[in-house]
């Protein structure tokens, strides 16, 4: 509907308006106002104009962007997508599984665009609790069949690339449009971040490799990560994985460090089980090292690909 207006005066309040206020009053012509953004109002003056003493020009939808409410030329570029989405939604053309091409763009139900990896078996896992109270359960591997494979590129928390994934066992009504039908430049190197994900190869705890660390590079990792005398460095001591230890200074005002292990024991409560300390050794980084050969367990995919590097902060 057209006849909205900027900071219309209906009621007894003060109407004008300046730059610093969060919001923006907006008058609709049946005769009630709200409240919209500065940045809304950025984006309509951008797609419309405001004429004194007339209001805003064209037409306009109301909408939401997450919990604000928002105001929407009808001939602003975001008008069109979405009214382009909405007619893709009530044509219910939904894409068959015999149309998607390999490194091609979808859209999804929800609006999102996903490249098109291939149909793959799709893994994940379950909890095997263990009865051994001194052995911690463990993740099974489940192959829960073939998936239709779409995904994104994105970057975690330490700026790394890998792969957002979205798996259908069928597609249903979720990819409603191809957006392109020619395969990407980098569907190659999204390829190869597939590989490395444990959905699509499976981690395979047969391929662990346990390595020594260097003494320098042991020493730094103490020093930076846990040179304290509460909060120790989590390290193995033999090859395998339940051999974790801790190195951690002795304490305060001490140079010396020692290397601790946590030993289970039964629950004073009658389940489950608590833990005690118990210091295997006292003396610095370097006798540490040479005495235990302190190590991290690199994980492994199916595949080969790495998994999880063990060495890490």
């Amino acid at each position: 509907m057209s006849g909205f207006v900027l900071n219309k005066k209906v009621g007894d309040y003060v109407s004008d308006w300046n730059h610093r206020q969060a919001y923006v009053r907006v008058y609709d012509p049946r005769g009630f106002e709200f409240e919209i953004t500065i940045e809304n109002l950025l984006y309509i003056l951008e797609n419309a104009n405001s004429i004194k003493g007339k209001g805003l020009e064209g037409e306009f939808i109301y909408g939401w962007d997450g919990k604000d409410l928002v105001l929407l030329p009808v001939e602003s570029p975001d008008y069109k997508e979405i009214s382009k989405y909405n007619e893709i939604l009530h044509e219910r053309n939904y894409i068959k599984s015999k149309h998607l091409i390999p490194g091609a763009i979808y859209r999804t139900k929800d609006n999102q665009e996903f490249v098109y990896m291939g149909r793959f078996d799709y893994w994940g896992t379950k909890w095997i609790r263990s009865e051994d109270i001194n052995r911690d359960g463990h993740y099974a591997n489940v192959n829960k069949g073939k998936h239709y494979y779409f995904a994104h590129k994105t970057t975690d928390y330490q700026n790394k690339e890998y792969l957002y994934l979205l798996a259908l066992k069928s597609l249903g009504e979720r990819i409603i449009e191809a957006v392109t039908d020619e395969c990407v430049d980098d569907y190659a190197a999204m390829f190869d971040l597939l590989e490395s994900n444990s959905h699509y190869s499976p981690y395979d705890e047969s391929k662990d490799e346990y390595i020594i660390y260097d003494k320098d590079r042991f020493t730094e990792k103490v020093k930076r990560g846990g040179d304290s005398w509460l909060y120790g460095t989590s390290i193995l001591i033999e090859d395998n994985k339940d051999s974790r230890a801790e190195v951690k200074r002795e304490n305060r005002e001490s140079e010396n460090y020692m290397i601790v292990v946590k030993d289970r024991v039964p629950s004073r409560w009658g389940s489950g089980y608590d833990t005690n300390e118990r210091i295997l050794y006292r003396g610095s980084l370097e006798e540490i090292w040479v005495k235990f050969k302190p190590r991290y367990r690199n994980k492994y995919l199916t595949n080969g690909r790495l998994h999880e590097n063990g060495d890490t902060y």
